[in-house]
């Protein structure tokens, strides 16, 4: 998926960016982060996933059998936002000085829980503030 994490690069500080699985580990690769694989890959729904910010925990739909490496996140670039509470790995991350940020499972899974809704009205006022600041 070169060709992807290559576009992303260049759309970074150009358009608002929310990454949703594979756009999340592509959004990680694109700032320099690393993947790997699973030793047991996150499918169904009903995995724990808590907001680092607000301490709250979805409950969320996974379909990936890759991660992106928490400990690889380039810390002045990217901060972690949501965490796997099985297994502890990266569940989403910002980056901190541009409108960016992904979460590695689905939250427009349906029918499914809903707890992670919200993410879709973060990304429209993101997207309203960066239009804003143009």
């Amino acid at each position: 998926m070169g060709y992807a994490v290559e576009d992303i690069k260049a759309l970074i500080g150009k358009v608002p960016i929310f990454g949703i699985c594979l756009g999340h580990q592509i959004l990680g690769l694109a700032i320099g982060a690393k993947s790997y694989k699973l030793k047991f890959g996150h499918r169904g729904a009903n995995h724990p996933v808590q907001d680092l910010a607000t301490r709250k925990v979805e409950i969320t739909s996974h379909n990936h059998g890759f991660s992106i490496d928490a400990a690889s996140l380039p810390e002045d670039i990217a901060e972690m936002t949501h965490i796997n509470l099985n297994d502890k790995t990266l569940e989403g991350f910002r980056l901190k000085h541009q409108p960016a940020f992904s979460v590695q499972y689905h939250p427009e899974a349906s029918p499914g829980p809903h707890d992670a809704n919200y993410l879709f009205k973060r990304f429209v006022d993101m997207m309203a503030q960066w239009k804003t600041a143009k």
